[in-house]
């Protein structure tokens, strides 16, 4: 008698799928043998719950047949479990987890909104602005769930956003795993790239609001000499090297933000118009640019697999009800109330930012501007730890390990990328075209061609034909959606960039 058998494992270093084949063959039935090595080439027919029987697909994978997913003993991973095996120091809970995720998309981007809606018009930017939100919202769903598949089949606790890429291509189809290797340092470049552009914009709001101040007190100096001013001290907190220094300053920071929001809705409702002043839709040839400024206001895709791997209750997280789906409807409504409010306010005039639009003579409108550059210049540090943390821990420590002047050579580090923020900035000192440009850019790839990808090379053996082209049509679409994001509304934020300042 011939006993095939087939098992998937993945190996903890590489994550490559190895095929093991046990081939026992009694002695004497030859004949019995050649029957079954005739049945092993073709569809294998599995045996459902309810007693029917289907054919089992099989897949070329580097010139070997491998069996469907469910066929590879996938009770040995259903019986890992993730979520217990996490040893948490300080796990967060469901309501602390929910701050945590609306403090990080209500920052800069909300108070664009407003400006987003002038491009747009009002009709197209509720609409537009609830239609990028949901595919957002679901794009947050598939990398988690493909996160939590991922570590189940690799036995391990939890995965970063990176080592989620690498091992999805891993277990993708042959072009993707040639790939594997460069995925993490590609999500990693992205949001490097990410953090960097939102630290350039929080140097163009603290400079801009802090000018629009003094100004009011004839001392009218360029933009750029305040960016200059504020460099040294950004560079000295973010040569803050633990986190938890920086909480008490955070905290203050948050109420800060939540007080100063509020003081602008009550700006935005004591100007308010009528409808008659304002476009229900706008330019088609702005449109890119507020799907940019939507990405970057509602996006903070690199921090949902942190939130959600530090969390007490991780199945929380997801679901109808979840913290995810709870805190980006209030987040949705938020931001189309103040985009639509703000746009009926002030119309075409609407900044970059709706402070700037703020009466510049009156003493409350100007504590605002100063609450929240006050805030902004704290949450720059906590933005560019991120950027700090991909640089210094992920590419230049391995290789100085042994450097004995290891500590000097990380805070030049720090430096030069405060730098490249601050001259980034002085370059382009207009936050309208900044937020659009690094929205595009990197929340396309980021929030909505990630995901799309990652959970097709995930689930590429492990979803039965039916299921396979549905999700492989539906996640096409989301990629093209974000590449037209990506390309045309990169060039749109760069040609406007260039018209600007040429």
């Amino acid at each position: 008698m011939l006993r095939a058998t087939a098992d998937r494992s993945l190996d903890a270093g590489d994550g490559r799928r190895t095929l093991v084949l046990t081939l026992d063959v009694e002695e004497g039935k030859k004949k019995k043998m050649a029957q079954m090595s005739s049945e092993v080439s073709k569809p294998k027919a599995a045996e459902t719950a309810t007693g029917e029987t289907k054919s089992e697909k099989v897949s070329p994978l580097n010139g070997v047949f491998v069996p469907d997913y469910k066929a590879l003993k996938k009770k040995q991973i259903d019986d890992y479990d993730p979520h217990l095996e996490r040893e948490l120091d300080h796990p967060t809970n469901n309501t602390e987890t929910m701050l945590h995720l609306l403090k990080g998309s209500l920052g800069t981007g909300i108070l664009a909104m407003p400006n987003a809606f002038y491009h747009s018009g009002y009709v197209v930017g509720v609409v537009g602005t609830i239609g990028i939100a949901l595919i957002c919202t679901y794009c947050i769903h598939m990398l988690v769930k493909s996160g939590y598949e991922l570590s189940k089949r690799k036995r391990v606790a939890k995965l970063s956003f990176p080592e989620t890429a690498e091992a999805a291509f891993m277990d993708g189809p042959s072009l993707f795993q040639k790939i594997a290797p460069y995925s993490g340092h590609i999500v990693n470049t992205f949001l490097l790239i990410y953090q960097l552009g939102t630290c350039c914009v929080y140097v163009v709001f603290i400079s801009t609001n802090i000018q629009q101040v003094f100004g009011e007190y004839e001392l009218n100096l360029d933009v750029r000499i305040f960016m200059a001013i504020f460099l040294l001290p950004l560079i000295l907190i973010n040569w803050v090297r633990n986190l938890k220094f920086l909480v008490p300053l955070s905290a203050v920071a948050n109420v800060v933000q939540f007080v100063s929001f509020g003081i602008i809705l009550y700006f935005i409702a004591d100007e308010m118009n009528g409808l008659d002043k304002i476009e229900p839709a706008g330019d088609l040839a702005h449109m890119p640019l507020f799907i940019g400024t939507v990405l970057f206001a509602l996006e903070a895709v690199g921090m949902i697999l942190p939130l959600e791997n530090n969390m007490k209750t991780p199945k929380s997280f997801g679901g109808t009800f979840g913290i995810l789906n709870i805190a980006m409807s209030f987040i949705i409504v938020l931001y189309v109330g103040v985009g639509l409010s703000g746009y009926v306010t002030f119309g075409r005039a609407a900044e970059g930012s709706i402070t700037l639009n703020l009466p510049a003579g009156n003493p409350l409108a100007q504590s605002v501007k100063v609450m929240l550059s006050a805030a902004i210049f704290v949450s720059h540090a906590l933005q560019c730890y991120i950027a700090i943390d991909i640089t210094w821990n992920h590419y230049l420590l391995p290789r100085l390990e042994t450097h004995r002047h290891r500590a000097f050579i990380e805070y030049v580090v720090r430096c030069c990328l405060v730098l490249i923020t601050f001259l980034l900035a002085v370059a382009i000192p207009n936050l309208e075209l900044f937020i659009s440009l690094f929205g595009a850019l990197c929340l396309s790839a980021l929030g909505i061609i990630s995901p799309a990808i990652i959970e097709t090379a995930t689930f590429w053996y492990s979803r039965d034909r039916s299921h396979f082209y549905g999700m492989l049509l539906k996640n096409l679409l989301i990629t093209l959606f974000g590449l037209f994001g990506l390309v045309v509304g990169t060039y749109t934020a760069l040609a406007a960039i260039v018209d600007k300042f040429s």
